[in-house]
């Protein structure tokens, strides 16, 4: 008899790795498939990372890792920190995971306990209330909007604080819209909380690099909430390492000691070869994230000035990350030619556009907003161009057809 538990039952699928499964089906029959749905770089991991890799293949670098990670890469994050960020933190501050979401994942067992709540904007990254969740807290949802450059305030946050409220998680650089925080608009959000000593912040990072209105700025710089602050951040999108499986935390000790409890038990130390690729690309310079960067700039433009052609479509620029979260609410209701049936939600017209227009794009469900679909940008400019004319198509065939 089959037979899986009420924790598992209690999951949500990723949405964004199921529509791309959805997309490579597709693209498995023969048809040409724009993959939008994706969040990695569209980039090879520099040379020297791969070379170090080899190096280390050669220098046998074949047995158990410690749980928290390797001395040497610890060493290198910390640096890191301090080089880039102007951070202090110490190795044993430190622990390494197979990814951003490990690392995710490491702190919410280790941290919450039942009906623990745990404060999250929206739109938010689709694994954090699962995540959650899993770990037996409450996710509490803070909604901004598209006018709000989908950010929220200090003000909308205290609000929602309850005496149950243990921890707040965001991301800035935001997957899935792209949003940057401000140094003042960190600064007011971090006076707040230094007012709330007993709630920990979570800031997720991983989108550092990809930043296109200068220096990232993280909620960890100022003092007052030192000891609050916990950072997640990896190599997979500013290295383009997303298949290396290299992720960390930074916390107060305390926490990284929990973490790395916990680790201990669950995974050990991550596979050594990536780590040894990671300290490769920690020590090199920035030149490879400003290329990529660069890149994402230029495609980002083509796709804003392409979607904001169409009638019906609302868009917010992105100061960071490679996505796109449109605003597509003037589409629900209309009339799907293909089936004579309305589209009930931006998930059936994400379907729409992947079986119409052969683009795979992600819904806003598991997002956290059911108006909107998010398009990564992480591809070809020719892919970009060539998507958003489909879109366009697409889309003004039920333009025609709208109730």
């Amino acid at each position: 008899m089959e037979h899986t538990s009420k924790r598992l039952a209690s999951l949500a699928a990723s949405q964004t790795l199921a529509m791309a499964q959805k997309g490579r089906e597709l693209a498995a029959k023969g048809i040409d498939v724009i993959n939008l749905s994706v969040g990695e770089p569209d980039f090879n991991t520099p040379d020297h990372v791969k070379e170090a890799a080899k190096q280390a293949i050669d220098d046998n670098y074949s047995f158990y890792t410690p749980i928290e990670g390797y001395a040497e890469l610890r060493t290198a994050i910390a640096e890191k920190f301090k080089r880039e960020n102007n951070l202090t933190y110490t190795p044993q501050q430190i622990i390494v995971s197979a990814g951003a979401k490990h690392s995710l994942s490491n702190i919410f067992l280790s941290l919450l306990n039942p009906g623990d709540e745990v404060l999250i904007p929206t739109p938010y990254w689709v694994s954090y209330p699962e995540a959650i969740k899993l770990a037996e807290g409450k996710p509490v949802y803070i909604p901004s909007t598209i006018e709000s450059g989908f950010k929220v305030t200090a003000e909308q946050i205290s609000k929602a604080i309850t005496s149950k409220t243990r921890m707040f998680v965001f991301s800035s650089p935001s997957n899935p819209t792209g949003a940057v925080y401000t140094k003042s608009e960190l600064e007011q959000i971090a006076k707040m909380f230094a007012k709330n000593p007993q709630i920990l912040i979570v800031s997720d990072e991983i989108y550092e690099h990809i930043n296109f209105i200068g220096k990232h700025e993280s909620i960890a710089q100022f003092p007052e909430i030192q000891n609050q602050v916990i950072i997640v951040n990896g190599l997979s999108k500013g290295y383009a390492m997303t298949g290396w499986r290299v992720g960390y935390m930074a916390a107060p000790e305390w926490i990284a000691k929990a973490c790395n409890k916990l680790q201990g038990q669950v995974t050990s130390g991550i596979f050594s070869i990536a780590q040894r690729a990671a300290i490769a690309a920690l020590h090199g310079d920035l030149e490879f994230p400003k290329m990529m960067t660069e890149a994402f700039l230029r495609r980002r433009d083509i796709m804003v000035e392409g979607l904001r052609k169409i009638q019906g479509v609302k868009v917010s620029v992105p100061d960071g990350a490679f996505y796109i979260f449109a605003d597509m609410s003037h589409f629900i209701g209309a009339k799907n030619p293909q089936t004579n049936t309305s589209i009930k939600n931006s998930y059936e017209l994400s379907l729409y556009l992947l079986s119409e227009a052969h683009v795979a794009s992600v819904s806003g469900e598991g997002f956290g907003n059911p108006e909107c679909i998010r398009f990564s940008f992480a591809t070809s400019d020719k892919n970009v161009v060539t998507a958003v004319e489909r879109i366009s198509v697409a889309l003004q065939k039920l333009q025609c057809q709208q109730l």
